[in-house]
């Protein structure tokens, strides 16, 4: 299984990014998907999973509100939509495919994507 991020870049404060995570296999649909950031010098957060179907997603607080996940299973897509983006969304944000079937924290991941920069200036 192999998951590719892309989609990011830079961004103005209150600006939107949006970000795909493609994977290969077929492995998508019958799982569970997450977004995961790492901002310079602090761990990695686990901001949005989401449920086979789609039909269930969790946000952090961090992002609630602002960011939206998605997901096209034909399409072996998954999206992570970014509004009113703020300066402390800077980080590098991942994929990854969750283990078992829970799309909540604490989402452990089987497979992980590259990771896409996303840089918001103030």
């Amino acid at each position: 299984v192999q998951l590719q991020a892309s989609g990011g870049g830079l961004a103005q404060a209150g600006g939107s990014l949006r970000l795909s995570c493609a994977a290969s296999g077929r492995v998508f649909s019958s799982s569970v998907m997450g977004w995961f950031r790492q901002a310079p010098g602090k761990e990695r957060e686990f901001i949005s999973g989401i449920s086979r179907s789609g039909g269930s997603i969790y946000y952090a607080n961090s992002v609630k509100g602002r960011f939206t996940t998605s997901r096209d299973n034909a399409k072996n897509t998954m999206y992570l939509q970014m509004n009113s983006l703020k300066p402390e969304d800077t980080a590098v944000y991942y994929c990854a495919i969750g283990r078992g079937v829970e799309y909540r924290p604490p989402f452990p991941a089987d497979y992980w994507g590259q990771g896409t920069q996303v840089t918001v200036s103030s």
